[in-house]
């Protein structure tokens, strides 16, 4: 109790000396992911109608541009949470450091899976290995005698005659994006190691190999179509050529309209997002900024009703709305080190 009135103190003390305002703002800021966002919203929704607080505040920025906001300062015309669908960057706790921001609280939710889907009425199905995936999005490829030229493919069927014969275009989120980051880490990069000599390069050339692994081409076959997931399932529906990256959470939603590629012979389930076995999996996650708790109204209490039992965990409504749930060890780890607002180490 004590450690805790002094950690109140001092967010009250950091607050007050970073903000013009005698009066804090009494309603909770929250940026970032849009994947996350409709989680986020379903919980500040929730707690808006029990809590006795006002309903928090939930924008959809993108991972990037949330962290951008989060980490420019303390005082309430900064936010107070981002949700993100990656781990922060060291650039970012660095960027949040230099601006004051020391301590942060990192609460990962759960789980999502990246998948690549189409038209469910019209579309084509989709095999895809990482390596395919890699070769027909990838700014430089390899040719036949190991050298990289700019990518040559503009029909899947180029890259292998098993894939569908029609003109690759692939909807996917801006460069702002956290699934943009993690489907090139996980998508593209994965399929790049598959050739030796680039993952040799790792070890030799980091910078090339990075340079080659991570970048997009941009000739028109990726479409950098926002951070409105919603939006990139209408343009799928609209056009059945096309392929769209998004999380796991809109595909289930929108299950009547749009159908999920296989990745390595494993299907975009919940089931096999949680166990790992589908490869394009990641974690979702969100960054309270300590120096708001007890300062701005509920954030704490907020925090609380996130990580519950009856939100995040394995029965929770957040699972309803596609949340791929934490292990129940491991969500009650989380949630206690959530609630005590454990600060990242550094």
């Amino acid at each position: 109790m004590k450690h805790s009135l002094i950690l109140a103190a001092a967010a009250a003390v950091a607050f007050a000396g970073a903000t013009t305002s005698a009066v804090a703002r009494d309603q909770i800021q929250i940026v970032g992911s849009s994947t996350v966002f409709p989680f986020s919203a379903a919980v500040a929704e929730r707690f808006g109608q029990s809590s006795g607080f006002k309903t928090p505040v939930v924008e959809s920025t993108g991972s990037g541009g949330g962290m951008k906001l989060f980490c420019s300062g303390i005082g309430e015309e900064h936010p107070d949470i981002t949700n993100a669908s990656r781990a922060i960057k060291s650039s970012e706790v660095e960027k949040c450091a230099a601006n004051g921001i020391t301590e942060i609280t990192e609460v990962q939710v759960g789980f999502d899976g990246i998948v690549m889907a189409n038209s469910a009425e019209e579309g084509a199905d989709f095999a895809l290995t990482r390596k395919q995936i890699f070769l027909a999005l990838a700014k430089d490829v390899p040719d036949a005698d190991g050298n990289m030229v700019p990518n040559p493919y503009t029909k899947w069927s180029e890259i292998d005659a098993s894939l569908p014969d029609q003109e690759i275009e692939v909807l996917g989120p801006p460069p702002t994006s956290g699934t943009r980051d993690a489907f090139v880490e996980l998508a593209l990069e994965g399929g790049c190691k598959k050739f030796d000599f680039i993952k040799a390069m790792k070890k030799t050339d980091k910078k090339a190999y990075k340079g080659i692994c991570h970048t997009i081409r941009e000739d028109g076959a990726w479409v950098d179509a926002g951070e409105n997931d919603v939006l990139i399932v209408n343009k799928l529906v609209a056009n059945s050529n096309a392929v769209g990256v998004f999380g796991y959470s809109f595909l289930e939603q929108n299950a009547d309209k749009v159908k999920a590629a296989t990745i390595g012979g494993v299907a975009p389930e919940f089931e096999l997002i949680a166990s790992g076995d589908y490869p394009v999996s990641r974690g979702l996650y969100f960054y309270v900024k300590n120096a708001h708790v007890g300062v701005i109204p509920g954030v704490a209490e907020y925090v609380a009703e996130f990580v519950s039992e009856g939100a995040s965990g394995q029965e929770g409504y957040l699972v309803d709305k596609g949340l791929i749930p934490l292990a129940e060890d491991a969500h009650a780890a989380m949630a206690a080190q959530a609630n005590a607002l454990t600060p990242m180490s550094k």
